[in-house]
């Protein structure tokens, strides 16, 4: 993979994401930058972020419209999987390497070599689920 250019845009983009625990949308992204006075335009905060996305340097979820979340990565040399709450959107990274070697074993067993995977989990964590 090529190096990626460090740009000022990319460098407000990383900012911005070290800066918050939440994932955010492209669009939240690109508003808060300009509400910080970064001079930026939408379709730049998006190759940014399929770039860093690409690195591995920001973790990627879609909500239940299918729209794309973007945040830092926290666990960049473990796999992981994010559990996703359905009602409040609370995310928890999860690092399982029982299912990483199920995982492993059915891409074998079909045929596949260097696959990659990713896993979005979603359910009702402990608080939504004792409000319901």
């Amino acid at each position: 993979m090529p190096a990626m250019r460090k740009t000022r845009q990319r460098s407000a983009v990383e900012h911005l994401l070290n800066e918050s625990e939440d994932f955010l949308s492209a669009q939240q992204i690109h508003h808060l930058l300009i509400h910080e006075g970064t001079s930026i335009g939408l379709a730049t905060v998006y190759r940014n972020l399929t770039a860093l996305a690409d690195a591995h340097l920001v973790d990627v979820i879609h909500n239940q419209d299918g729209e794309a979340l973007y945040r830092r990565c926290l666990n960049q040399s473990v796999p992981h999987y994010h559990l996703i709450c359905r009602s409040c959107g609370m995310t928890k990274d999860v690092a399982d390497e029982r299912m990483e070697r199920q995982m492993k074993e059915i891409f074998v067993a079909n045929g596949f070599a260097e696959a990659e995977h990713s896993a979005d989990l979603f359910g009702l964590c402990d608080s939504c689920a004792d409000g319901e």
